[in-house]
Formats: C-alpha cells, sequence, structure tokens
C-alpha cells in the first residue's frame, strides 16, 4: 500500500523540492489541493487528516494553524517551518546528532525540520559540547553564506528581475541587529548559554552554504589542533551516509577557498577543519535547498517510513 502524501505549501521554494524528490517514486501517493483552495482551512483540514504524512511549507503562522487543523492521530506532521523547532513535543530532525535525535524522528508524529543555517552550526557545535571539547559558555560566534533560493520565491524573483538593485551583484551581509530566526534553535539544540553571534550573508548564486565557526584552541577542552578536531568529528559521524568529513588532503580545503556554491544539487553535508594550532575554523558546506530544507525533510519521512534514508535522495 502507497503512502498518502499531502505538502500543504506546495507552491513555495521547499515545497517544490520535496515535490521534485518524489519524481520516480512508487512507494507514495500525493493527495494535491485545489489551486483555488489553497488557503482554505476546511480543504486543507481535510487533506491533512486524509494522509499518513503532512509537510508544511509554510510562513510560521500558517504552520500553526494547520497543526491546529489535525484530528487524526495517525497523520505525522513534517513541518519546515521555524513554528516549532523549539516546542515540546517536537522531534529535531538532525538524526545525524544522537540516536536519541534519530530515535525521536523514527517514533514521531511530530517533526521539525532545522533551519538551512542552523543546520550547519548545528553539525559543527553540537558534537563538540557533547563531546565536552566546547565549553557551553563559549562567546561563539558565526558566519554564514548562503545562495539567494534560501529567501523564498519573493527574494529569487528580486535576484532575477534584470533591472535589481546594483547592490545585488554582490555578497551582503544581513540580520545585523542579531535576531535572525535561526538563532533560538542554535542555542538550544547546542545548549550553549550565550546566544551565539551570527552573521549570515547572502550572495548573488542560487544554492548553496557554507556555515563556519572559528575558535581559539586554547579556550577548548584538551590540547586542540586541526588534526584531532577533524579526528573527533570523523569518528562522531562515522558511518552516516549524508555527512562527510573532509580530510586535510581534500581537494577543495587545500585550494585554500570553500565555494559557497560547490555541493548545490547534493543532499549531504561537509565538514571541514582547518587553521592552525591557535585557531582554527570549522566549516559546513551543503545545499540550503538539499540537507537545509528539502532534502532533510524527506530524510526524515524516509527514516519514519523505515525504508532506506537517502531514498530519493542525490548522495
Amino acid at each position: 500500500m502507497k503512502t498518502k502524501i499531502f505538502i500543504d505549501g506546495s507552491e513555495g521554494t521547499t515545497g517544490l523540492r520535496i515535490d521534485e524528490r518524489f519524481q520516480g517514486r512508487d512507494d507514495v501517493e500525493i493527495l494535491r489541493i485545489d489551486p483555488d483552495k489553497r488557503k482554505d482551512p476546511q480543504e486543507r483540514k481535510k487533506l491533512i487528516n486524509s494522509v499518513d504524512i503532512a509537510f508544511l511549507c509554510l510562513p510560521d503562522m500558517a504552520a500553526k494553524e494547520s497543526v491546529s487543523l489535525v484530528e487524526n492521530e495517525n497523520v505525522c506532521i513534517i513541518d519546515t517551518s521555524t513554528a516549532h523547532r523549539t516546542e515540546e513535543g517536537w522531534a529535531y530532525g538532525f538524526p545525524e546528532l544522537s540516536e536519541k535525535h534519530r530515535g525521536n524522528i523514527v517514533n514521531g508524529k511530530r517533526i521539525a525540520v532545522p533551519g538551512c543555517h542552523a543546520t550547519g552550526f548545528i553539525s559543527l557545535v553540537y558534537p563538540l559540547v557533547a563531546g565536552g571539547i566546547l565549553p557551553k559558555d563559549y562567546p561563539i560566534a558565526s558566519f554564514s553564506l548562503t545562495g539567494y533560493s534560501g529567501g523564498g520565491k519573493n527574494t529569487i524573483a528580486a535576484y532575477a528581475d534584470e533591472n535589481r538593485p546594483k547592490e545585488f551583484d554582490s555578497a551582503r551581509e544581513y540580520a545585523l541587529s542579531q535576531q535572525h530566526k535561526h538563532l533560538k534553535e542554535m542555542q538550544k539544540v547546542t545548549g550553549l548559554v550565550r546566544v551565539p553571534l551570527f552573521s549570515p550573508i547572502i550572495d548573488d548564486y542560487y544554492s548553496g552554504m557554507v556555515v563556519s565557526v572559528p575558535l581559539y584552541t586554547d579556550m577548548l577542552q584538551g590540547e586542540q589542533t586541526p588534526e584531532t578536531l577533524r579526528e573527533f568529528f570523523a569518528n562522531y559521524f562515522a558511518g552516516q551516509k549524508f555527512v562527510e568529513v573532509c580530510g586535510a588532503d581534500d581537494g577543495v580545503a587545500a585550494s585554500g577557498f570553500l565555494p559557497g556554491n560547490g555541493l548545490s544539487g547534493w543532499d549531504g553535508l561537509k565538514i571541514y577543519v582547518t587553521g592552525n594550532k591557535e585557531r582554527v575554523v570549522l566549516s559546513a558546506q551543503f545545499d540550503n535547498l538539499g540537507k537545509g530544507a528539502s532534502g532533510a525533510a524527506i530524510q526524515c519521512m524516509n527514516l519514519v517510513l523505515g525504508c532506506s534514508e537517502d531514498k530519493g535522495l542525490n548522495l
């Protein structure tokens, strides 16, 4: 019997990419809403309660409304919005972090897909905190370079406009007030005492991102070097299909440059450890629309269904 799926918000960037990943799959049936009823609560309610899994690809308030429409206790909700990522009772959709995270997804009916910037940050910080290497009160700073598709349909249209402002030709730092919406999950999931200093940058390419965290080694536990930290991450993520820890001989790292669009179209994540004995830079490279959004949502669904974790994904 095929798994019945409904994508609430299928016309948005994440929804469209989720839909694309079902092409060629014969184990799911997609229930589609009449375009004229996309915002009709009763029609959405009917569809949400008639499927096995409902993906929410909506603004936060609309996502909360969709959850309030659920009456069928067997429906699994996979929410890609910010609305439920730090809410009690919701599994955080990053199975590689720990066996507990994986188990919560496998057995959960409410799953929150991580934010794209948060995915990169947490992949670097969570293991170090869990391993006792990074103190929870470390004054963390991070910067993130991302393609413009992360801004959604309006941002994509703005960048595609031939009459766009000249400043769109360059990288642009944003969230200057230090109030980025991913900060809440970045702090809570990692267990940090301080809210991270976070500087995201949007650039003139479609998709892909690099999130970096610079650290002073003398503020870490133990004698840490790029080599010891690289070994730590390799052991922590050993056997994980979606996370690859790159060695010192990696061609990209050896070039001295990490391109933001280097993994566009790929659904995994690569970790780089660079620097020297005094200062290291941890970097996570991935696709903001892949492991940072729709790819992660499909990975969570695959875990719920008990099929191959990478089914329908590009690794």
